[in-house]
């Protein structure tokens, strides 16, 4: 996560979209990236454990460089896919008292459908579904 600069300072959070798949998350993001360049890093559910069928599916997938973030998953496992609700607005970075400010704002009237806790790959992250209909997530790591 890198800051932005503004006027006032540097911003230690970042807003993209994340996308969410039903099994193909990786050819779409290998397909985002040969169209739109970047670097893309994938990591897989059985790298943190998931076996069975849900092994190989993407966990996360992230396309950074020329200004772009995008960020995708497959469906995880418990979760039902709904085409036309797969994407979400992720809000990211290190500013902890910022991102729990956003996410006690967005959880107002909403529906929680993940917790803002640690998780296994260390961050703090929580999923909430707006009071319209929109779908956040937040992920708040550690400072470098």
């Amino acid at each position: 996560m890198s800051t932005t600069s503004t006027k006032g300072g540097t911003v230690g959070w970042q807003l993209n979209p994340y996308l969410n798949f039903d099994g193909n998350a990786r050819q779409a993001m290998e397909f985002y990236r040969d169209v739109l360049g970047g670097d893309l890093t994938v990591s897989t559910f059985g790298e943190f454990g998931g076996e069975g069928d849900t092994s190989d599916k993407v966990m996360h997938a992230q396309l950074s460089g020329g200004g772009l973030t995008l960020m995708a998953s497959d469906t995880a496992p418990g979760m039902e896919y709904r085409p036309g609700t797969n994407v979400a607005l992720s809000l990211s970075g290190d500013d902890d008292a910022t991102l729990r400010r956003y996410w006690e704002g967005l959880s107002q009237d909403g529906t929680i459908t993940v917790p803002l806790e640690e998780q296994m790959w260390g961050d703090v992250f929580g999923a909430v579904t707006d009071r319209f209909g929109i779908n956040w997530m937040v992920n708040i790591g550690r400072p470098e």
